[in-house]
C-alpha cells in the first residue's frame, strides 16, 4: 500500500466486526509498532483478544463513556444521536463502540514509563497505520486510562510500582464500513508560519492525495 494512501485513509474505525486477526497480521502490525521513532523510553505493549478480559473491560470503558458525556448515553447526548452531520455520525460510532467493546476482536494497550507517554505514542499510530495496510480497522481510545487506569493495570497484572503508564488502549478489528479519506478543515484554516497568525505561504483547498 502506498504510504499516503495509508495515511489519508487510517480514519477511526469504530464499527468492527467480531472476526479474529490472524497472529501473522497481529505480529506484522506489532512489530511495525516497535520500530517507531522512540527517545530511548521503555514501552511494553499488551494484546487482549481473551473474550473473559474483554467483557470486565467492556463495562468501565462504558462507564468512562458516560463520565465523559456526562450522564447516562441517551440522555447525555440526546440530539447529537439524530444529527444528520459529520458530528452526529462520530457520536453515533462513538456510542456503538461503547455498546460493543467487550466484541472488539483485539485491543493493543500500550505501557510507558514517563507520564506523558512521548515515547509510546508514535509507536501506537505505527501500529494503526500498519493496520490499515493489513485491512484492520482502529481507534485509538482514552477512556480506560483516564478514569479505570488502576483497575485495567489489576486485570492485566501489571506489576505495581514498577513505574509502568498506561497511555491507550487501540481498539483493531475488520472494519463494516468503508475507509475513505477523512473531512478537515483545510491545512491553511488550521496552520500558519512563523507566528499564531503568520501567512502559510500557500492553500490546499481540497486533499492532495489521491492526486487528481
Amino acid at each position: 500500500m502506498d504510504i499516503y494512501e495509508a495515511l489519508y485513509t487510517t480514519r477511526a474505525m469504530r464499527r468492527l466486526k467480531p472476526d479474529p486477526i490472524p497472529y501473522e497480521v497481529q505480529a506484522r502490525i506489532l512489530d511495525a509498532a516497535i520500530h517507531a521513532p522512540t527517545i530511548g523510553e521503555e514501552w511494553r505493549f499488551i494484546l487482549v483478544d481473551d473474550p473473559e478480559i474483554r467483557s470486565q473491560l467492556a463495562p468501565l470503558y462504558r462507564e468512562g463513556f458516560e463520565r465523559l458525556v456526562g450522564g447516562s448515553i441517551g440522555d447525555a447526548l440526546g440530539d447529537l444521536l439524530k444529527a444528520d452531520n459529520q458530528m452526529g455520525r462520530m457520536v453515533r460510532s462513538g456510542v456503538h463502540l461503547a455498546h460493543h467493546f467487550a466484541e472488539v476482536p483485539l485491543l493493543l494497550i500500550g505501557f510507558g514509563r514517563t507520564p506523558e507517554g512521548s515515547g509510546i505514542y508514535p509507536a501506537l499510530w505505527s501500529a494503526m497505520l500498519a493496520a490499515r495496510a493489513e485491512g484492520v480497522g482502529s481507534t485509538l481510545t482514552g477512556m480506560l486510562q483516564s478514569f479505570f487506569a488502576a483497575e485495567v493495570c489489576d486485570i492485566l497484572g501489571v506489576p505495581k510500582d514498577a513505574g509502568w503508564v498506561m497511555h491507550g488502549v487501540v481498539t483493531m478489528g475488520y472494519p463494516s464500513g468503508r475507509w475513505g479519506v477523512g473531512a478537515r478543515k483545510p491545512v491553511h484554516e488550521v496552520a500558519a508560519r512563523n507566528s499564531w497568525q503568520g501567512n502559510l505561504g500557500f492553500t490546499v483547498p481540497e486533499p492532495l492525495w489521491p492526486e487528481k
